[in-house]
């Protein structure tokens, strides 16, 4: 099996566009997608993975996942979107991530967010949870030959595997909860209809 901190250097996990290289003017799609290509072509599992392509910003655009463009450019907002949706679509659906970035739109239409300073959050978020991260997975190596108490190295890693696996669907489950509640209708006191809260 690899060397665990020489796969962990090899998958990047603190990698992200960082404001500062989001250039102020507006970008045309094919500037986008080689922006976006730069920055995570480290990341890839394959020459064949595809960070960004035409057809994924324009699914987003028509799904609405992003405030409208203008004259065929992508504003920094834009960017920065689109940097979310890379961000969730690991592990949510395009319809969790379209939930979950509506507020998000419709406080950037109404001027009503920092967006600057909640990415900046974000990424400050991101780099503890890679820290986090790397931190854990030798542990989770260790519970896992604790476990197996096996010598077939192929086994073990595939009980390594699945631990991650059982991991991150536990995330993702309440990732996907928590968007639930975010998006979860009720209905107003004395009438039929429902709202959004």
């Amino acid at each position: 099996m690899e060397n665990i901190n020489d796969l962990l250097e090899k998958i990047s996990l603190e990698k992200s566009v960082s404001l500062e290289e989001m250039p102020e003017i507006d970008l045309y799609m094919d500037q986008v997608i080689q922006l976006f290509d730069q920055k995570y072509k480290e990341t890839k599992r394959n020459e064949d993975e595809k960070i960004l392509t035409k057809t994924m910003i324009n699914n987003y655009a028509k799904g609405k996942l992003f405030i409208p463009i203008k004259n065929k450019k992508y504003s920094k907002k834009h960017l920065i979107l689109i940097s979310l949706i890379y961000q969730l679509k690991g592990a949510l659906s395009i319809t969790d991530i379209k939930s979950t970035l509506q507020i998000i739109n419709d406080k950037i239409t109404s001027d009503d967010i920092n967006l600057d300073a909640f990415y900046t959050s974000l990424l400050t978020l991101q780099k503890t949870n890679a820290e986090n991260v790397s931190e854990s997975i030798p542990l989770r190596h260790q519970e896992v030959k604790r476990v197996i108490d096996a010598e077939d190295e192929k086994l073990e890693q595939i009980m390594l595997i699945a631990s991650l696996v059982n991991i991150s669907n536990s995330y993702r489950k309440i990732a996907e909860r928590l968007i639930d509640d975010l998006t979860e209708t009720v209905a107003v006191p004395g009438t039929d209809t429902n709202t959004k809260k």
